[in-house]
C-alpha cells in the first residue's frame, strides 16, 4: 500500500571519509538484531548512508500533506527521507527502516536533500532519551557524518553558514501520518484514502475488523486515543514537540520528527522550543489544544468515506476527547505526586502546584522527584526543606503551607483508604 501513496527513489549516499558518529546498542541489537560488533565494520557505515542497501530493499519516499501553522500546507512528503523496506525480527515485530538525509526525493522543496549532523545529532538523543522515559517514539540506530558540508540559514534570519551534513536511520512501526490521510481527501483521491484507511486497519489495528461498517470511526477512536494518551506523557514529563503541525502527527501515537523540540526546565507553560513560532501556537502550556485541533483535521480526513449517519457519530466521538485529554493529563500529574485516584479537587490542587512552580521558577523534574523523597510530615520543616533546592524555591511561594495542608490531607485520605 505504501507504493500508492509514494514514490520510487534512490537515495544519495554520502561520499568519503564516513564516520559512525553515534549509535544506539539496544536499536540495533534489540531491533535490527545485529550484533554488537558490526559497528566496527565499514559495510556497515556505507548501509547507514544508503550505499549498500538490504537485500530486497526497494527505497521509496513517501507522499503527504498536512496544516502547518494552523493552515493547509498542501502537499509536502520526505524531501529527504527514503524508507528502505519492512524488516521483521525474531520477535514477530514489524519496523520500517528510514534514512534520513540521504539525498533529494520528488518532494524535496528549495533544499539538497542533505541534514546537517547538528539537527541530527539531537534527534537521535532524543527519539531514545523518549524510549527510555516511557515516550511512545520513533527510534534512531546509527549516525553517520563525513567531510561533506552544506549551507543552512539556522535561524532563518539570513545569515547563512556551511554545516557538516549526516545522514540518520531512523526506525517506526509505520510512518504514516494524518497528513498521509489529509492530502488524499484534500486531492480527491477517495478511492485510494479508502484503500489506505484499510490497509492501515489490517496492518496496525486488528483489533478492528474489515468488514465492520463503521470501522472508519473506530479507526479515528482509536488513533485519537493513543495520540491524546501521548500528549499526556509529553506533558507529564514537560517535553514540548515544539512544530505540531498536522504532517508530524503519527497515526500510532508516536512522537514523530524531532525538529525544535525541548525539555523544560524551571516550569513554564509558555515555553516555547521553535525559534520560528513567534506567537507560541506550539508551547508547552497548548500542545493539548494544539493537537486536539489536529485531531479534527484527521476527523475531516475520513469524512468522505462515512455515511451522514457516521459523520454524526464521527462528531459526537470528536465531543468526547477534550474530556478524555484532561482526565488523562490529570490521571499523569496524579501519579507524578503520589495519588492512584482521581478525586473532587484534584484537578485545582495539580494546577496550584503547576502555577506555584512557574512563579518561583522551581524545576519541574526536580520539584515532582524531592515531593517523592519526603514523607507527608517532613514536607513542612525548614531543615529538609534545605536539603531539597527545588523545593526550597516553591516554598518561598506565599500559597505554599495551604498547598501543602490539602495535599498532605490528601495523602492520608488515600492511604487511609488503602490501609483498611
Amino acid at each position: 500500500m505504501l507504493f500508492f501513496t509514494s514514490s520510487k527513489v534512490t537515495p544519495c549516499p554520502l561520499e568519503r571519509n564516513l564516520r559512525l558518529v553515534c549509535y544506539s546498542e539496544d536499536a540495533l541489537t534489540n531491533i535490527l538484531e545485529m550484533h554488537a560488533d558490526i559497528v566496527n565494520r565499514e559495510e556497515f557505515k556505507e548501509f547507514l548512508v544508503g550505499r549498500k542497501l538490504p537485500y530486497g530493499a526497494l527505497p521509496v519516499a513517501h507522499r503527504y500533506g498536512g496544516h502547518q501553522y494552523g493552515l493547509w500546507a498542501g502537499q509536502l512528503g520526505d524531501g529527504r527521507a527514503h524508507i528502505l523496506g519492512e524488516y521483521v525480527n525474531g520477535y514477530g515485530d514489524r519496523w520500517q527502516i528510514q534514512l534520513k538525509g540521504s539525498g533529494q526525493t520528488p518532494y524535496a522543496r528549495v533544499y539538497d536533500g542533505r541534514a546537517v549532523l547538528r539537527s541530527m545529532l539531537r534527534e537521535m538523543v532524543a527519539s531514545e532519551a523518549c524510549h527510555f522515559l516511557g515516550i511512545p517514539t520513533t527510534r534512531s540506530a546509527g549516525l553517520v557524518g563525513n567531510d561533506e558540508t552544506v549551507i543552512r540559514d539556522m535561524y532563518h534570519n539570513g545569515n547563512v553558514r556551511r554545516e557538516k551534513a549526516a545522514v540518520l536511520l531512523r526506525l517506526a512501526t509505520c510512518w504514516f501520518r494524518f497528513g498521509s490521510l489529509e492530502i488524499l481527501a484534500r486531492s480527491g483521491e477517495i478511492g485510494v484514502l479508502k484503500q489506505l484507511a484499510d490497509f492501515i486497519i489490517k496492518e496496525h489495528f486488528q483489533d478492528i475488523h474489515l468488514t465492520d461498517d463503521n470501522r472508519f470511526i473506530r479507526l479515528f477512536s482509536e488513533i485519537s486515543h493513543r495520540t491524546l494518551d501521548l500528549v499526556a506523557k509529553w506533558q507529564g514529563l514537560g517535553f514540548t514537540h515544539g512544530l505540531l503541525n498536522t504532517d508530524n502527527m503519527s497515526i500510532l501515537g508516536l512522537t514523530l520528527n524531532f525538529g525544535p523540540f525541548g525539555f523544560v526546565d524551571s516550569y513554564d507553560g509558555g515555553f516555547v522550543a521553535n525559534a520560528s513560532d513567534g506567537e507560541g501556537r506550539y508551547a508547552l502550556g497548548k500542545q493539548p489544544d494544539v493537537v486536539l485541533w489536529n485531531i479534527g483535521q484527521l476527523a475531516n480526513a475520513l469524512k468522505p468515506l462515512l455515511t451522514s449517519s457516521q459523520q454524526l457519530h464521527l462528531a459526537h466521538v470528536v465531543k468526547t476527547l477534550d474530556g478524555y485529554c484532561k482526565n488523562k493529563i490529570l490521571e499523569t500529574f496524579l501519579m507524578k505526586i503520589g495519588l492512584k485516584e482521581d478525586r473532587w479537587g484534584d484537578e485545582q490542587l495539580v494546577e496550584k502546584l503547576l502555577d506555584m512552580m512557574q512563579q518561583t521558577g522551581a524545576d519541574f523534574t526536580a520539584t515532582f522527584r524531592q515531593l517523592a523523597e519526603l514523607e507527608p510530615k517532613e514536607m513542612a520543616s525548614e531543615a529538609k526543606l534545605v536539603e531539597k533546592w527545588s523545593l526550597k524555591r516553591l516554598s518561598s511561594h506565599p500559597f505554599w503551607s495551604c498547598w501543602l495542608d490539602q495535599y498532605r490531607d490528601r495523602l492520608e485520605k488515600e492511604a487511609g483508604k488503602y490501609l483498611i
